[in-house]
């Protein structure tokens, strides 16, 4: 039999001749679309790797140096996408939503929270602004409806700090904090507070964060295998909780909480929200109102544990709202406008230690930004990690400094970040709701926890591992000394 075998001293130079005008070609197309600089990285993967276990901050400033300070071009998990940079970088995205940009999630994240199995129909669509009026038609995260849930946030923190930190010397500031969170978050969005559920839902929680920016191979020892499967078991929760909520509802019982809206609210078209979309929906609701804040509380601990000068400072402000309440009383809006020192110091704290790194935008239509072209069908990462640490926008961008939102403190011509050079929470329309729901779930724990307590940080070094949101490996042992 003839042997069609190429021989190897063949075989290699073809192929990489081939590999040369497959990217002269590629290269060349640049050219033609004039495509932002930057590298696609590998074949399929693209930099993928480098993006999700390499140090983030690293990935963006190391495009930045190398390409443009205003635009570049990658390929991550499995998309071609630009990275658009700086305060201008932010104010065009933000300013033209929904004329070039819409919402993206990453083809884990869909997969992970889909309201549907494997092998079923998918249930008919509701599109995002269906979604986005239900949660919106009874103001929910707007302040003056928050202020009415703002008594039971300081009450669910007074509790917890007192069954799980009252009498011990040292505790894990970071397994506290998700408790909480998770704590506060079904509370608010399912009406249930149940601590059997919430300890179970906690380290299914755990899971779904951890996988939802990853590779999706669904592959037992994966971090999106262990978030698929932790995604249904908190859905079968949810159903549960739907089940009962209904009941609840047909008994005449006040609806107070998202969920039950979302079971009672119907579309243009009279239709109601089939089951297994809200348990899709409030996992989403959860995880948002779960992982972030708690993240930010964690860090929050830490760095002001670190700065004596700075706890001094929150504590005088704290104790000055603490001397106006009598027994009994509990945080009112009042109180949460004068806590600007303590908002301030979580700002710093997000700065530093951003709990979510970024999110990502599909492409409507062609557009040009920077001089270069950005085709319909791309991706957009929008991040604030081209900013939060520039020394071009933040005076000594390494020193931890809540004073620099202050007016006339900042940067070097004394005043304030420039517009659109810290962004914690986006702007624009797609700003995230829940910032004010954010601001008084940190802001009551951090009058609580200074109430009664002064703490030190145990590992100063302890490491973090770096990723879309940022984890300490160690938890945060902190030393608790009660006043």
């Amino acid at each position: 039999m003839e042997d069609l075998s190429l021989p190897l001293s063949v075989a290699l130079p073809l192929l990489f001749l081939g590999l040369f005008i497959f990217n002269f070609f590629r290269k060349s197309g640049d050219d033609v679309e004039k495509l932002p600089p930057g590298s696609l990285g590998w074949p399929i993967i693209g930099e993928t790797l480098e993006f999700l276990f390499g140090k983030h901050e690293k990935f963006v400033s190391d495009r930045m140096k190398k390409y443009s300070a205003d635009i570049f071009k990658t390929k991550i998990l499995g998309e071609k996408t630009v990275v658009v940079c700086g305060p201008e970088g932010h104010k065009f995205l933000f300013s033209n939503e929904g004329k070039y940009f819409t919402a993206f999630r990453p083809h884990s994240i869909q997969k992970i929270f889909r309201s549907y199995g494997q092998g079923a129909a998918a249930p008919e669509p509701v599109t995002r602004d269906t979604k986005a009026k239900l949660l919106r038609a009874p103001g929910f995260l707007k302040p003056e409806a928050l202020v009415h849930y703002l008594g039971k946030m300081d009450s669910i923190s007074q509790q917890l700090l007192q069954s799980h930190w009252e009498g011990k010397k040292e505790v894990k500031v970071y397994p506290f904090a998700k408790t909480l969170t998770l704590t506060l978050a079904s509370r608010f969005f399912l009406g249930t507070d149940d601590p059997e559920r919430i300890t179970r839902l906690v380290a299914n929680f755990d899971d779904i964060t951890e996988g939802m920016h990853s590779i999706p191979l669904n592959i037992p020892g994966t971090g999106f295998y262990k978030a698929s499967k932790a995604a249904a078991a908190i859905r079968k929760e949810l159903l549960a909780v739907i089940k009962e909520k209904k009941v609840a509802i047909a008994a005449g019982q006040p609806m107070r909480d998202i969920l039950s809206h979302m079971i009672v609210a119907a579309n243009s078209t009279g239709r109601l929200m089939p089951e297994v979309e809200i348990a899709g929906n409030t996992m989403g609701l959860l995880t948002a109102g779960y992982s972030t804040v708690a993240t930010a509380i964690a860090f929050l601990m830490k760095y002001v544990g670190e700065r004596p000068d700075i706890y001094s400072k929150i504590l005088a402000e704290q104790s000055a709202i603490a001397a106006t309440k009598q027994p009994g009383d509990f945080l009112v809006w009042d109180d949460m406008q004068k806590m600007k020192y303590s908002w301030n110091t979580v700002y710093e704290v997000m700065r530093f230690t951003p709990p979510l790194q970024g999110t990502f935008r599909t492409v409507l239509k062609d557009f040009t930004y920077a001089g270069y072209n950005i085709p319909k069908g791309w991706k957009v990462y929008w991040t604030v990690s081209t900013t939060n640490k520039n020394p071009a926008y933040f005076r000594d961008p390494e020193k931890f400094d809540p004073t620099r939102y202050e007016e006339g403190n900042g940067n070097g011509n004394g005043s304030s970040p420039p517009p659109f050079a810290f962004v914690p929470f986006g702007g624009g329309p797609r700003m995230c709701p829940g910032k004010e729901y954010a601001r008084f779930a940190i802001l009551t724990f951090l009058h609580n926890v200074v109430k009664r307590y002064k703490w030190e940080v145990l590992l100063p070094n302890e490491k973090i591992v770096d990723g879309m949101m940022p984890t300490p490996q160690n938890g945060i042992p902190v030393h608790l000394q009660l006043h």
